[in-house]
């Protein structure tokens, strides 16, 4: 018979779908769609990985309670291997991400404490802050901290890298990926240029974060942190898990063109995915000159567009927000 012994076991695999109507250039597009994860994105990978490091390392103990500050696919990846391991959850959100994120990590059996979005990072109010303090008060806590833990970049340097790499029989020429947290480019390009470094890694960034400018000019400039919509990608602070030296170049795309993109990534190639799915090809067709027809792009699907219903696939928000 075959069978998996658990959840955790169908980490990994999933494949790579060639784009047909939603791409503007004549090189092969290929998703790699993640949302056949169990958690449905790409954030199960490092959150596995992530807690056997920390058992290993004494961080994390049995009964432990897991803390984590999350747009919501990272904390649904530690759910489900907490519910394995035996530990408890508690996940700090901004308020900006979606409420069906929030409902289904409270379905997974975390407890949910939302922040405002629209404050600074060393803000005693932001999720950065709020995780931290619950883990001072909360007794046999670890903080993941999934922004500088390296077991989050080595999460896709050992899985994700060498699948991309074996899918495309070593052809691939460009890898498109949204950066937030940095651990899947970061990842996932060390060990695609170490097969070849001719490998371009671009990286999807959105208005309001400070990646792109500083990977051009090495200046963290405030003025470029404002509020956006996007979820995923982009930040207002610098992880560790960003190593600026493996992107070769990061595009900018807005809150709309990523939303009106994720809808035709449904509709016209019948992949439901999520926001930064839809920047990612809306980045990618940003920069078609850059492409030829001989090229293989592999571009990073996250997660799935199940967790954006109330918004970017709900015409009343659409409207709301100016984006129809």
């Amino acid at each position: 018979m075959k069978h998996y012994n658990n959840i955790l076991e169908t980490i990994g695999n999933t494949p790579l779908i060639k784009l047909n109507k939603t791409v503007e250039t004549d090189a092969l597009v290929l998703a790699k769609v993640e949302t056949f994860n169990p958690g449905h994105s790409i954030k199960d990978r490092m959150a596995l990985k992530m807690i056997e490091d920390a058992e290993k390392e004494g961080k994390l103990k049995p009964g432990g309670t897991i803390i984590e500050g999350t747009s919501g696919n990272t904390g649904m990846g530690l759910a489900l291997v907490a519910i394995q391991k035996g530990y408890k959850c508690i996940f700090v959100m901004a308020d900006k991400q979606s409420k069906e994120k929030m409902d289904i990590l409270r379905a997974m059996g975390a407890q949910v404490v939302v922040c405002p979005t629209d404050v600074p990072p060393e803000s005693k109010l932001s999720y950065y802050s709020v995780a931290k303090r619950l883990t001072k008060e909360t007794p046999n806590s670890w903080y993941v901290n999934q922004y500088d833990n390296p077991s989050n970049a080595a999460a896709h340097y050992q899985s994700t890298g060498p699948e991309i790499w074996e899918q495309t029989d070593g052809k691939i020429t460009h890898l498109v990926v949204g950066v937030g947290t940095g651990g899947t480019v970061s990842g996932t390009a060390k060990y695609l240029k170490e097969q070849n470094p001719n490998v371009k890694i671009w990286g999807i960034d959105t208005y309001g974060s400070v990646f792109k400018k500083y990977h051009e000019t090495g200046e963290f400039d405030e003025n470029e942190i404002y509020p956006y919509i996007t979820e995923g990608i982009g930040e207002d602070i610098l992880p560790e898990n960003v190593d600026f030296s493996l992107v070769d170049h990061f595009e900018k795309v807005n809150d709309k063109d990523g939303a009106v993109m994720a809808r035709r990534l449904s509709r016209e190639e019948g992949i439901m995915v999520g926001y930064s799915a839809g920047s990612a090809i809306a980045g990618l067709n940003q920069l078609k000159a850059k492409l030829t027809k001989d090229d293989v792009v592999v571009v990073i699907f996250h997660d799935h567009g199940t967790r954006y219903v109330g918004k970017l696939f709900n015409d009343d928000w659409m409207r709301e927000m100016k984006f129809m």
